[in-house]
């Protein structure tokens, strides 16, 4: 049995401006299902962040359709009630209130939501622990590092149980060793509670991270593929450089030579570099002359 979609988009078009507008989005269609975890990659402009907010209900596609966890969004009569019950978002900025705790910033979405106050306060707690913030149930913002309190955004974005999680670029504002925990825990979320997530994001390392990539150029989804093994993702990226694309063409080692700086062949054999060099391009085409 077919893994339920949790979000189906149809031909979406969205233009801001009048007339000769900016078509943000250019027909863009995709399925996400129940338990992926997508990133979204591109450079400025390409349309990642509409995309996003159209998922979201902060925004409404010009034409074409989109359905989250069943929900027409073009068709939504209150999107304030879908956002806080099916949609959780994690921003390049944390966004907390800075006079409440982390633990009270965690309960914020789930007033008005049916829950006493006693279960908001164990749902915060739960949810603080899951990110690793047991410990910090009671400092407030300018307390935390800025990878605490984005551990903290993400703990809120989870408190109503949502259907997916949205995350645009949540890393953007961390160092790398801050980047790198945040990139973890939503791996855990995604392997460990079944967590859908989709990512907006123009680092291909932090897209690595995901198990699907969206390639997003003009509006327009270039490429739709699964992440491969770490060794393939850097044979991806090797190939679409200059240097990559000079490898697949040529056919003499000692050109090779030149290109790579390393020495490939000596006395007519290959070295071990070049050995190496050769193993690697025979993933992608039949083996060169030697």
């Amino acid at each position: 049995m077919a893994t339920p979609a949790v979000v189906e988009a149809r031909d979406l078009v969205k233009i801001y401006g009048d007339g000769q507008g900016v078509r943000a989005l250019d027909g863009v269609s995709f399925t996400l299902r129940a338990g992926e975890f997508v990133a979204v990659m591109g450079p400025s402009g390409c349309g990642k962040s509409t995309l996003l907010n159209l998922l979201g209900a902060l925004d409404k596609p010009t034409s074409g359709t989109v359905i989250v966890a069943g929900q027409d969004l073009t068709k939504l009569r209150d999107a304030d009630r879908f956002r806080a019950r099916t949609v959780g978002f994690v921003f390049q900025l944390h966004n907390l209130i800075p006079t409440l705790t982390a633990l009270e910033n965690v309960e914020v979405p789930m007033q008005g939501q049916g829950l006493g106050r006693r279960a908001r306060r164990e749902r915060a707690e739960e949810l603080l622990r899951l990110v690793g913030l047991g410990d910090r149930l009671h400092h407030l913002p300018a307390q935390l590092s800025g990878g605490q309190r984005q551990k903290v955004a993400v703990a809120r974005a989870l408190a109503n149980n949502p259907a997916i999680l949205l995350a645009d670029e949540p890393t953007g504002n961390l160092d790398s060793v801050a980047s790198a925990e945040i990139m973890d825990l939503l791996a855990k979320l995604n392997t460990e509670q079944g967590t859908t997530i989709l990512l907006v994001t123009h680092d291909p390392t932090i897209a690595r991270r995901a198990r699907r990539v969206l390639h997003m150029r003009d509006g327009r989804i270039e490429r739709d593929e699964p992440v491969g093994s770490v060794y393939e993702e850097d044979l991806k990226l090797l190939l679409r450089s200059e240097l990559g694309q000079a490898l697949l063409r040529s056919e003499d080692w000692h050109e090779l030579s030149q290109l790579t700086g390393l020495e490939l062949v000596r006395d007519g054999r290959l070295t071990a570099e070049g050995e190496a060099l050769r193993r690697l391009l025979e993933r992608v085409r039949p083996s060169p002359r030697q």
